[in-house]
C-alpha cells in the first residue's frame, strides 16, 4: 500500500512537534542570574559589584564593629531611599540607602577615613559616591534583579 503525500506530511508535521515539545519540556530552565550582584566579604571589608556577570567595581566598605553585627546570607534590596537620617544613631545622614534586612542598609558615610575597617552598628557603609553609583545600578535593574551577598 502507498501512503499518500498530505499523509505522509501530517505524520512528519507531528513527529516534529512532538520532538520540538519533548526537548521543551525536558529541559529545565537554567535559574535566572542577577543583572546586579553585590558580594561583601566581611573579613576583607570590601564590595564587589557585578553586572550582568562581569566584574564592575570594588569598593572598601565598613561592617560592624565588635558588640554589633552585619546580617550574613543573600539578600534583595527592601527598600530605596535617596536620602534618609537614622532614627536610632543621632540622626546620622545615610545617604542612597539600600534597605536589604529589616532596619540593615548599604549607605554612603561622611566617616570615608574608616573605610576598610569595622566601625558601624551593622550597617555596611560606603563612600558616598559609589554608594550613589550602586544606588543608581539597583534603581536601573530593579530590586528583583539585585542581589546582595554578604559573607564571613
Amino acid at each position: 500500500m502507498v501512503e499518500s503525500k498530505p499523509r505522509r506530511r501530517w505524520a512528519t508535521l507531528f513527529v516534529g512537534l512532538m520532538v520540538v515539545a519533548a526537548t521543551w519540556f525536558a529541559t529545565p530552565a537554567a535559574p535566572a542570574a542577577a543583572a546586579v550582584s553585590v558580594r561583601i566579604d566581611l573579613s576583607e571589608q570590601r564590595m564587589r559589584v557585578s553586572i550582568n556577570g562581569r566584574s564592575a567595581y570594588s569598593w572598601p566598605v565598613s561592617t560592624a564593629r565588635p558588640g554589633y553585627r552585619t546580617p550574613t546570607g543573600t539578600f534583595h534590596p527592601i527598600r530605596l531611599e535617596r536620602i534618609w537620617y537614622s532614627s536610632i544613631y543621632d540622626s546620622a545622614p545615610m545617604p542612597y540607602s539600600i534597605f536589604f534586612s529589616g532596619g540593615y542598609a548599604i549607605h554612603g558615610t561622611t566617616e570615608i577615613r574608616n573605610l576598610g575597617r569595622p566601625v558601624s552598628h551593622g550597617c555596611v557603609r560606603l563612600h558616598p559616591g559609589n554608594a550613589q553609583t550602586l544606588f543608581n545600578l539597583v534603581r536601573k535593574y530593579g530590586s528583583g534583579n539585585t542581589l546582595i551577598t554578604i559573607t564571613r
